[in-house]
């Protein structure tokens, strides 16, 4: 039983150990776009894309049929002419008898046939270069989709951030609460003060204890948002303190945009993927050049005079089964179909319009971008001024409030002063926590504006 205990307590010290770990931002990234399930499919998508461009260059090859066929049947023939739909037919070879009968044996064909597109006016290269074009889309797809997750991620970890300094002011405001009312309540008790000052002062415990309970709610929220873009299990984080204690290293004049942003690559990509395709409408209305070549063998049971008699034939198999002549045919084939020009050009137009459409869906990203980078610079000096602002308002509240308390315990205040300078305190402490926190939100900002994270990066001191 004893080692049982031990061996159980080993194991929840080793939990214990891993779920307080440390989680560093850098880190936090990193297994984001490792074990989210939507990055591992549009990854799956980049390998089929990649497929798909071994299918396209397989076109080149020639095709290469073989063909074994062995028959049993009657070859009574008719004079007249015959149309085999869609390459569905019979074909008795033999002359015209002079009544039918029911004559049958076996036969058989052998062939080997090769149809080479020799030259395709580039409809096979523009197919290819398609195929490319679309993997390139995957990959800046997959690139954009991982940056924006990280984005995301990094979001997440700034607001479970503040969720957990809002925690831990509300919990510094109940130890100050819980002080108040044990001063206030041993007064009361001694008759010095009324006893509805003590009243309210475990009402402000209780409040303190209402406020602390929200913010660790808030806090629960941001965990399991995080817990879900880690692609991890639901758990508590410790975040790295680094963001509490220091302001980001800020460069001046930095970039506001960046034609190099995931965003824009893939849109671009996009605009490439659709002109290759224009190319490969237009090379639609052009003729095509093939290479063919037959190698062929026949059997058959019938005799080569079974028309003069009718009985030189075998139902015999193995007479049927063998080869008894031969032929090849080679030669080449110019086909040209005069309608695609029209068909074509009309489906190159077209694309031409959409290829239009993505541009100017690349220009309104490139702005929208160019705006949001200004926006983030913005944010950032604004958010700095403001930080130094709270800095100013928590000294003032701190002083008011040890000011208060000193005077509250020589009687020479009422509780109702008191309460206001803990509240103020209270407020101070928060917005000073929440302004700290903004820098790094507005430098994250920047970041996804940029579209690099390493200005985020960079910035850690």
């Amino acid at each position: 039983m004893n080692i049982r205990f031990i061996a159980l307590a080993l194991l929840c010290g080793f939990a214990t150990v891993s779920y307080a770990q440390t989680l560093q931002l850098p880190d936090a990234l990193q297994r984001s776009i490792q074990n989210y399930e939507k990055i591992k499919a549009k990854e799956a998508l980049v390998m089929a894309s990649r497929e798909h461009t071994t299918f396209q260059k397989s076109q080149y090859l020639p095709d290469f049929t073989l063909l074994a066929q062995q028959s049993y049947g009657t070859i009574n023939a008719q004079n007249g002419p015959m149309y085999a739909y869609g390459g569905l037919g019979s074909a008795a070879t033999s002359m015209p008898l002079a009544e039918q009968n029911w004559n049958a044996a076996f036969g058989s064909l052998y062939l080997a046939n090769i149809n080479w597109n020799l030259f395709t006016f580039g409809r096979i290269k523009n197919q290819v270069q398609i195929a490319r074009t679309d993997e390139k889309v995957a990959n800046a797809d997959l690139e954009q989709e991982k940056f924006q997750h990280q984005v995301k991620v990094g979001a997440a970890y700034f607001n479970l951030l503040a969720s957990q300094r809002i925690k831990y002011v509300q919990e510094k405001n109940l130890d100050r609460a819980q002080v108040f009312m044990t001063t206030t309540v041993s007064r009361a008790a001694s008759g010095l003060i009324p006893g509805v000052d003590a009243s309210l002062a475990k009402a402000e415990v209780s409040n303190a204890q209402s406020a602390r309970i929200k913010a660790y709610d808030m806090e629960l929220e941001y965990a399991k948002t995080l817990a879900v873009l880690l692609g991890e299990q639901y758990q508590s984080f410790t975040l790295d303190s680094v963001f509490t204690t220091k302001t980001p290293i800020l460069k001046e004049n930095e970039a506001s945009g960046s034609s190099n942003h995931p965003l824009l690559l893939w849109q671009k990509s996009k605009v490439e993927s659709s002109e290759q395709t224009e190319k490969l409408h237009r090379s639609n209305t052009l003729p095509s050049l093939s290479a063919f070549g037959v190698l062929q063998g026949r059997g058959s049971g019938f005799e080569w005079n079974y028309v003069q008699d009718n009985s030189a034939y075998s139902r015999s198999y193995q007479k049927g089964a063998g080869i008894d002549r031969g032929n090849y045919l080679a030669g080449l084939t110019l086909s040209w179909n005069l309608t695609n020009l029209y068909r074509f050009s009309a489906k190159a137009r077209e694309q031409k319009y959409k290829t239009q459409s993505l541009q100017n869906e690349y220009q309104l990203i490139s702005e929208d971008l160019s705006a949001q980078g200004q926006l983030a610079n913005a944010k950032l000096k604004n958010a700095t001024e403001n930080f130094e602002e709270t800095k100013i308002q928590i000294k003032a509240a701190s002083d008011a409030y040890r000011q208060n308390m000193a005077l509250y315990r020589n009687g020479l205040t009422t509780i109702v002063d008191l309460t206001q300078s803990l509240y103020a305190l209270n407020r101070a402490e928060i917005d000073f926590e929440i302004a700290q926190n903004n820098i790094w939100q507005a430098l994250l900002i920047r970041s996804a504006a940029v579209g690099e994270l390493s200005v985020l990066l960079n910035a850690i001191p």
